[in-house]
């Protein structure tokens, strides 16, 4: 007849307390008396990647879930043994020494906070991040044999012995609390690596940008020897269990206490470790604002410095990932290095990638004639657009970025990553970057000639080289207010016309029926004045369907003469905005500037409602006014001033005329499109002098 045999229970007994409202800071002081004020420094990332995979192999041959995938992935970070070799002559006495003495102590009846002190003691001499590397490197050594010996009494004749004794085969009988047991143990062996991960992650963060005395850092110092506490109490827990499976049978199997145990642990400890992630994420917040204002100041004091060559100021600006070529060249859509600009006139071209089509193709068209002749000085200088997005990076991002680059002929960042968060700031807060494009010109040292010459370029085209300021001033020098300036090459029918003697007529706005009305009454006027007149619809700026209307009907009739694209418009126009723009950077006012008065007289003729006209003859002998006056002036010829054209001249009659019926009562507006905080805080009428009235105005025009 069999004997019963005793079965061994006593191991060490859960704590059910876990949650109990304990003295935190007199737990604390217990763990810090215990620790060196000199310890032992090791790089334990090593140790801890050789861990981790322990555990994952563990879980695989437990069929817990693991995946082929995850182990190749920690194999892949994983050092090589010859790399690890020296690493554990320095710590494997203490592991074993650790290991030894958790399998003892959990075979046997004890009180795990002793036991968790005792692994604490052991553990004196390492830092803080070593003791729970050290601690779970000593568990894996136990946890790892007792699944390689699962493992293996398959195949091996002396494992299914080994295994036999420690009555495995019965355990392994109740596959359904067994694997009950395995999941817990699992969840929480995951939970102490992860938190274990932590306390190395906060180890590893620079001292160069974030001291102890961080009010982060201080949070997290308090907090890691509890967290550590936790993980080695928790880990005494796992080797209890572990050890408990070791030679009992189906009643120890059946205790849900222990499963309990493991369960509430890790909830603890993943508590802890979501605590440990926050104060993390924030140290790097801090470290990554840090190291932005460092990398901010540090371009912001290589502007300030002169250069040999562009070389350093292109590369601060274009960070090189891995050093592969940073651009793309526009012509051939091949990757191209910083080399190809040095020491060359650089227009760093700074747009969002909302960029219009209409902008870029005047771009274009610009660039392709400087090029046209290489020898020419104009066009010693190259562009390199730089967009500047912000995070995140989406898919439509990308296929606005590419539908962009496919457009440009010119050199581009190749991707928006390689512009770091520091050079935005430094393009948003020095070049005044808000939405509308910049031209910022580099000269071949890398010095900024010019904050945005992209009114350089629309006014003069590639005549503005080298684009600087300077040359800005001397062009503005030479220019008066003349039919040139005002029309440049939009038209070249206005030049023959011009040559000929032709008195010319240049009419905007939307009102079709005025345009018709206006146009046929003043050529018959010119008809019986005995003058040859033209007259050319420039419509308004941001063309819309009207304008498209407008442009079709005119050229049907054929009675008038029309700026066909609607990109010949929108440029007239945004030339008009670049001369005040380019007047207003330079701090001239209109009470002193000729130009700066007309170029306001005509951007407000186009933000009024009503359409308006300008005559001329010649280069310089130019008069304008609004629909109504100019309608006003045209249709009293026969009444006031047809006698005094033969005399005084068809232009000079109309003039005085003009000056004969105009009154003092107006309402002028201007509306400007936002220009990177250039717009001043007074502007004064063009008419009377007093200052304008300011308000904000927002448009969503999709007609």
């Amino acid at each position: 007849m069999a004997t019963a045999i005793p079965r061994k229970l006593s191991l060490i007994k859960p704590d059910r307390q876990l949650f109990a409202a304990g003295d935190e800071n007199a737990l604390t002081k217990q763990v810090l008396a215990t620790h060196s004020e000199e310890p032992l420094e090791f790089p334990v990332t090593p140790l801890l990647s050789l861990v981790e995979q322990i555990f994952l192999r563990a879980k695989l041959n437990a069929h817990q879930g693991t995946t082929r995938a995850q182990l190749e992935a920690i194999e892949d970070n994983s050092p090589s043994p010859a790399d690890l070799l020296d690493l554990l002559d320095f710590v494997s006495f203490t592991i074993n020494k650790v290991s030894n003495e958790i399998q003892y102590k959990c075979s046997g009846a004890g009180d795990p906070h002793t036991v968790t002190m005792e692994v604490f003691n052991l553990l004196s001499s390492w830092p803080w991040d070593a003791k729970v590397v050290l601690a779970l490197a000593a568990f894996a050594i136990n946890y790892g044999e007792f699944w390689l010996l699962v493992q293996q009494s398959s195949t091996d004749l002396l494992a299914k012995d080994i295994s036999l004794l420690k009555k495995l085969p019965e355990i392994f009988e109740r596959v359904d609390i067994v694997k009950q047991k395995f999941e817990a143990l699992d969840k929480l062996i995951k939970a102490l690596v992860d938190v274990a991960k932590c306390i190395v992650d906060f180890k590893m963060l620079p001292p160069h940008y974030i001291t102890p005395d961080t009010p982060e850092m201080k949070s997290a110092t308090t907090l890691i020897p509890t967290a550590i506490y936790w993980t080695i109490r928790s880990i005494v827990a796992c080797a209890a269990q572990n050890a408990g499976l070791i030679g009992v049978g189906h009643e120890y199997l059946a205790s849900a206490s222990e499963t309990w145990e493991l369960s509430s642990l890790a909830h603890k400890i993943d508590n802890i470790r979501k605590h440990l992630e926050q104060l993390l994420l924030a140290c790097h917040r801090y470290i990554n604002e840090k190291m932005h204002h460092e990398a901010y100041m540090n371009l912001v004091r290589l502007f300030e410095i002169p250069h040999i060559d562009n070389n350093k100021i292109l590369r601060a600006l274009i960070y090189s990932k891995d050093d592969k070529p940073p651009l793309i060249d526009g012509l051939i859509k091949e990757k191209a290095t910083l080399e190809v600009l040095r020491k060359k006139n650089v227009l760093l071209l700074i747009s969002d990638l909302d960029l219009s089509v209409v902008e870029l193709s005047m771009l274009d068209q610009i660039y392709r004639e400087s090029r046209q002749n290489k020898t020419r000085t104009e066009s010693d200088y190259e562009v390199v657009w730089m967009p500047i997005v912000d995070s995140p990076w989406t898919e439509e991002k990308q296929v606005k970025f590419d539908a962009l680059l496919g457009l440009m002929p010119w050199y581009s960042v190749a991707h928006p990553s390689l512009i770091e968060s520091a050079v935005i700031k430094y393009v948003r807060q020095v070049w005044n970057f808000i939405k509308k494009p910049l031209l910022v010109v580099l000269d071949p040292q890398g010095k900024v000639v010019n904050t945005n010459a992209v009114h350089m370029l629309w006014i003069w085209g590639s005549l503005a080289y080298p684009f600087t300021s300077a040359r800005e001033e001397s062009l503005w020098k030479e220019e008066t207010w003349r039919l040139e300036l005002l029309v440049d090459s939009v038209e070249p029918l206005i030049f023959q016309w011009m040559e000929t003697g032709k008195y010319i007529c240049i009419l905007g706005g939307e009102d079709l029926g005025w345009i018709r009305s206006f146009s046929t009454k003043a050529l018959e006027v010119a008809k019986d004045a005995e003058i040859a007149l033209e007259i050319l619809y420039v419509g308004k700026s941001n063309p819309g369907e009207k304008i498209k209307k407008n442009i079709a009907a005119i050229l049907a009739e054929k009675i008038i003469h029309t700026l066909v694209d609607p990109t010949l418009i929108w440029f007239f126009w945004v030339r008009l905005e670049s001369m005040w723009y380019s007047k207003t950077q330079r701090g001239n006012t209109i009470e002193e500037d000729p130009v700066m008065q007309e170029t306001m007289t005509m951007l407000s003729f186009d933000s009024g409602d009503q359409g308006w006209a300008l005559f001329c003859k010649g280069s310089t002998d130019i008069l304008r006014a609004k629909a109504e006056t100019i309608t006003n002036v045209v249709s009293g010829y026969e009444e006031r001033w047809k006698v005094h054209v033969k005399d005084e001249g068809f232009i000079p009659a109309m003039s005085k005329d003009l000056q004969d019926i105009h009154t003092p009562e107006h309402c002028n507006r201007l509306i400007l499109p936002s220009s990177n905080g250039t717009i001043p805080e007074k502007v004064v009428c063009s008419e009377c002098g007093s200052a304008m009235e300011k308000f904000i105005m927002y448009r969503c025009c999709n007609d």
